[in-house]
């Protein structure tokens, strides 16, 4: 049997990294985390660090901005997964770099999780956030770096907790607002099978230098469709309001906070629907 890639985590505790890290484990990846010990100040993200312990997951201090921490990081690894925040995008230049010094990984994953950052028709403020992540895809690729790009599509434990209603704690029961004609289709995956299919493809050959799709067809819905499950889930119509798309565009280009990435709402912009696996 051929011995398990080992896996670096970089942006470990975030909102998806944590999944990337216990699929990592579960799959029987010698699996690492870098951590920025600052970051354990958080009491959140100090359980989380906690909990990757009793995984027995290597906890290795450091920090993207740290390129000496980076480099040693990387060098005990096969793969590089980065899972950085939204804010922190751009750096990962400085994870190529690294990667490129280190000249021992077989595989990087940017953080690609969201929709596709070349196949999109996003408006500001989220369309310079997708540019920013195609600067990366081809500064990868423009090194010479081994890598899948995971689209991932939208985060169904953060936007179906509330119906991706903005700034609400629970679904609605009385009314609920609906962008544009509630038509759209949108994939939703929870972040369980996200960090599964994530490291799936680290070793699969026909996930080399491809961006991988993750689009199961049943997780494919509107949200008309959506409203309606969750109608019959509680026994009662809820009043619906729609948000003319020209209303919306107006409210998003008003707007300082990138609202139309895969944040408060993937309801706000049409993507493109290219094949399962893109060269």
């Amino acid at each position: 049997m051929a011995e398990k890639s080992r896996v670096l985590v970089i942006g470990s505790t975030g909102s998806i990294g944590k999944f990337i890290v216990e699929a990592s484990v579960k799959f029987g990846h010698p699996t690492f985390a870098l951590v920025r010990e600052s970051s354990l100040s958080d009491p959140a993200k100090a359980n989380i660090a906690e909990g990757f312990k009793s995984l027995g997951v290597n906890l290795l201090y450091g920090d993207v901005n740290d390129q000496e921490s980076l480099l040693t990081a990387i060098k005990q690894v096969d793969v590089v997964i980065s899972a950085v925040a939204q804010q922190q995008v751009a750096i990962q230049d400085r994870i190529v770099a690294a990667i490129k010094a280190a000249g021992n990984i077989k595989r990087f994953l940017p953080s690609e999780f969201g929709n596709d950052a070349d196949h999109h028709h996003a408006v500001e403020p989220a369309k310079t956030v997708y540019a920013t992540k195609a600067k990366i895809r081809r500064l990868v690729e423009a090194e010479g770096i081994p890598y899948t790009h995971v689209v991932s599509n939208a985060f169904s434990g953060y936007h179906l907790s509330n119906l991706s209603q903005l700034g609400a704690t629970a679904p609605p029961r009385d009314k609920v607002v609906i962008f544009g004609d509630g038509n759209a289709k949108v994939v939703f995956n929870t972040e369980d099978d996200i960090g599964t299919y994530t490291i799936k493809a680290i070793d699969d050959p026909r996930t080399l230098n491809k961006i991988m799709y993750i689009r199961p067809p049943a997780n494919t819905i509107s949200m008309n469709e959506l409203v309606s499950l969750w109608e019959r889930k509680i026994g009662k119509t809820l009043e619906r309001v729609y948000v003319p798309e020209e209303e919306v565009l107006k409210n998003i280009q008003g707007s300082v906070s990138a609202e139309c990435d895969i944040g408060s709402t993937p309801f706000c912009f049409r993507e493109r629907r290219p094949s399962q696996l893109r060269d």
